[in-house]
């Protein structure tokens, strides 16, 4: 069993009933269990600026899936909740992206762990570091450290989940 990192975002077809929606989904994939969920956070598009806000959250779970069934598993959850790709970074019903995926370390055509810039984007580090602040990442970097860096400008909380 490892411990994985997903993000969660919305901003299309009521974007909170997307996001718990999902959850629901996650928690019964097979051999998976959904430890922990953040509040929701309301954040400005981070691609084209012409789309509404996302509403994002991270997810904690526990999974004895491979990191390619877990993506293949999320990505049916996306398509089951109608997601469609209209352009890079452009508005979504939903995306689910595996942050972490235990301690691994993975580069491949379909999947890059940790996530690609991860580090620089509020709205995941503030929702990790909400469910995981004790975390220490791959190259052994703490979260906290990282945290020092991330100011929350554009961030709203929407929804706090305690």
């Amino acid at each position: 069993m490892a411990i994985a990192y997903i993000a969660l975002g919305s901003n299309l077809n009521q974007p909170v009933q997307q996001l718990n929606a999902a959850i629901q989904a996650m928690a019964v994939l097979p051999q998976t269990q959904v430890l922990a969920v953040s509040s929701f956070y309301r954040s400005k598009p981070l691609g084209p600026q012409d789309q509404p806000d996302y509403i994002n959250a991270v997810a904690k779970i526990q999974t004895a899936l491979e990191p390619l069934a877990l993506l293949d598993a999320l990505q049916h959850i996306e398509n089951q909740q109608g997601r469609v790709r209209l352009r890079h970074w452009g508005e979504r019903t939903l995306d689910l992206d595996i942050l972490l995926y235990g301690q691994r370390v993975i580069q491949s055509e379909r999947l890059t762990i940790p996530h690609y810039d991860m580090q620089n984007r509020e709205f995941v580090m503030i929702p990790l570091y909400e469910i995981d602040s004790d975390l220490i990442l791959p190259d052994g970097v703490k979260l906290s450290d990282l945290m020092k860096n991330i100011k929350n400008n554009q961030m709203v909380l929407v929804i706090q989940n305690k």
